[in-house]
């Protein structure tokens, strides 16, 4: 008997079977222990270092910079997979995943050359962005500065997601000259205070807490323009959320069938002796699944919308379509952005309508499905993706390229 695919949807490439297979052992390895972790919040050493053993951090590096070479649609089908088994896993790695394709987007040179293969050995990268309090949006008040002629990273951030895992940290910073820069430090350089304190209902297991930077020293060589921050770079970033939430419907259904199919109790009025026969109950499975199904193809639908803006960074052409191109990825991203979203909630919600109050049992671990769910689509609001869509579609209004939080300076 021949091997089918399943039913998630055919691979999005042919060569995709032959990619995934050098990971998946290792994702079935993160799936078995992923209920305990949630239930005794076991941060994720061990799995991060896992994945860093088989090289993932570089599946989009180039073959012939030590990498796996895999396009945008075949990248966030894997993140697809891994959020399957575990969704704190692509959100810790997201920032990560980032950086890899500014670095990919740099001119040819020593800097991208340094970085490719620090990359490919497995370096890792977390994040220092988002500022609490006081800052004012379009600005950090975190600072870059020159002292006893070195350059000095001081300030606070928060939602660190990943940093506690990291290698090295991307920071957001003012320099001198009041402009956005990008600083790169090591994650045990002297200065950095890394706390353990993200307090939310989901998504537990992120590493998503403060960085302190100290007079933190950095390498003149190790910083970014906002120049750099390639043109799908927002766009990429809010996928990875996506492709997360699209893993966490496929985790949701693959659990909610096998545990309908194991279930031996039932209702006096149900409408079957045993779950696995009532058909209310399977519609309920079959719809859940197909809420999955619908999700994921969503996400690789819009994955080639990058995938059209990353081919053009690498040829000069007309520039205003160029720009049309990139607008129109960014708003498809906003679209899938307002329908995953809401069918990844409803299925993670149903799945208890198929299994009954037994299922809320703390030790089965069911409600993770929804807290993970529901806290990654509270990131870069919903309520604002119709709108611009919106707007871009009646008036032509192109999407803002990257986006910030904090005080509105009026």
């Amino acid at each position: 008997m021949g091997h089918t695919k399943g039913v998630w949807g055919s691979s999005p490439s042919d060569s995709y079977e032959r990619l995934a297979d050098r990971f998946r052992h290792t994702f079935h390895r993160i799936r078995e222990g992923s209920v305990q972790r949630e239930l005794n919040r076991k941060l994720l050493y061990e799995e991060i270092g896992w994945l860093k053993d088989i090289g993932f951090g570089a599946v989009r590096i180039p073959k012939e910079k030590g990498g796996f070479g895999a396009t945008l649609p075949e990248f966030f089908n894997l993140l697809i997979e891994l959020a399957e088994a575990d969704s704190n896993l692509p959100q810790a790695l997201r920032i990560h995943f980032g950086f890899v394709e500014r670095i990919l987007g740099l001119p040819d040179g020593g800097q991208r050359d340094r970085w490719l293969k620090r990359l490919a050995d497995g370096a890792l990268i977390g994040n220092a962005q988002t500022e609490t309090g006081e800052s004012i949006v379009g600005s950090y008040a975190t600072t870059l500065s020159t002292r006893e002629e070195r350059l000095k990273l001081t300030g606070v951030k928060y939602y660190s997601t990943g940093t506690i895992y990291a290698d090295w940290i991307v920071v957001g910073a003012t320099n001198e000259e009041d402009e956005i820069v990008t600083a790169i430090v090591p994650a045990t350089a002297e200065g950095v205070d890394i706390a353990d304190d993200w307090a939310g209902f989901g998504q537990t297991l992120t590493g998503s807490g403060t960085t302190t930077f100290s007079d933190t020293p950095v390498d003149k060589d190790e910083v970014l323009s906002r120049e750099s921050y390639p043109k799908y770079g927002t766009a990429f970033v809010q996928m990875v959320h996506l492709a997360t939430l699209a893993g966490i419907a496929r985790a949701a259904a693959r659990d909610v069938s096998a545990a309908v199919a194991e279930r031996r109790r039932t209702f006096s009025h149900a409408s079957a002796a045993r779950s696995a026969e009532d058909p209310q109950v399977l519609q309920v499975v079959g719809r859940v699944h197909s809420q999955a199904y619908a999700a994921g193809a969503i996400v690789l639908k819009a994955a080639e919308a990058l995938q059209r803006v990353c081919d053009l960074e690498e040829t000069a052409g007309d520039t205003e379509y160029e720009d049309k191109v990139k607008d129109e990825a960014d708003v498809e991203v906003s679209q899938a952005q307002t329908v995953v979203t809401g069918l990844t909630l409803e299925a993670v919600s149903s799945i208890f309508d198929a299994l009954g109050a037994s299922a809320t049992a703390r030790s089965k671990g069911m409600d993770r499905y929804w807290r993970n769910a529901r806290t990654i689509a509270s990131h870069n609001p919903l309520i604002y993706k119709e709108r611009i869509v919106g707007d871009y579609t009646v008036n032509g209004t192109r999407p803002s390229i990257g986006w910030q939080t904090g005080i509105a300076n009026k």
